[in-house]
């Protein structure tokens, strides 16, 4: 179980349409030929607990991004499941795939406007169980070369509508305002031979694209800064309905398919 902590030049407040806008335009770019993110459903929900917010149904193909040991036992057209229940400043998403039933992710995230000082903010969540926790650095930390651009570089990119940017080492020590984004992360595999490798491999593949999506949420601000929730909430349509004609064409006739041969693997 990882508990990294992500921290952003900004206030919650702010975020709260950044995330939107940033979740929408990336799934759009990373989604092309057929791979990438459908949205089959959006819309609003209440909990009884935790108020009014936005559950959200997709579905993932991505098998060309797997590893070949990974390719070897997965039909070729592939999708993970992911449901999110967004109550800002707290949401729930999880990932599941019917064709490995034994195979989960779950990520909850908080985020709270300090620094990562908040050492205790899972504690009910994940008493008693094994943590380790880690500070991701948007500006300093590693992503993988093939997504790297210096335009999202937060190290060289300033913001013209905020004058944020241009980050350098030790920027969360000083800078004003900040944030951060603390998130829960359990993947289960429970596959004897193979648990221990897929789960770290799952691991270092959900921290690399938190990292990347933390960046570029950074690297476009100018883009939504001025937006109001009806603003973004109009944009995520739009881009929902264009990623959804960019993958789903090749899939409409193939997903059946997929959720028999689970039931039939199952």
């Amino acid at each position: 179980m990882d508990i990294p902590h992500f921290v952003y030049p900004f206030i919650c407040a702010q975020y709260k349409i950044g995330q939107l806008y940033m979740i929408s335009k990336h799934s759009h770019e990373q989604s092309d030929r057929g791979e990438g993110v459908e949205v089959v459903q959006n819309e609003p929900f209440e909990d009884p607990h935790h108020g009014n917010g936005q559950f959200t149904e997709k579905r993932v193909y991505l098998n060309s991004k797997l590893p070949s040991w990974a390719r070897a036992v997965v039909p070729k057209i592939f999708y993970v499941t992911e449901k999110a229940w967004n109550y800002y400043p707290y949401t729930i998403t999880g990932k599941s795939c019917s064709f490995l039933p034994k195979f989960s992710i779950h990520i909850e995230t908080k985020y709270e406007d300090n620094k990562g000082s908040n050492d205790r903010i899972f504690d009910n969540e994940a008493k008693d169980l094994e943590r380790e926790v880690c500070f991701i650095d948007i500006a300093c930390d590693e992503i993988p070369e093939r997504y790297y651009k210096e335009s999202e570089d937060p190290k060289h990119f300033k913001s013209e509508k905020t004058g944020r940017g241009q980050l350098r080492e030790g920027w969360r020590d000083s800078h004003q305002p900040i944030m951060c984004s603390y998130k829960l992360v359990t993947v289960k595999f429970e596959v004897w031979g193979l648990q221990t490798r897929v789960e770290q491999f799952v691991h270092k593949v959900v921290r690399d694209i938190l990292l990347i999506g933390h960046r570029q949420a950074f690297a476009w601000v100018d883009e939504w800064y001025d937006m109001t929730m009806d603003d973004v909430r109009e944009y995520e349509k739009n881009m929902h309905e264009q990623t959804n004609i960019k993958v789903c064409n090749q899939h409409s006739s193939t997903v059946d398919d997929i959720e028999s041969h689970a039931q039939t693997s199952t």
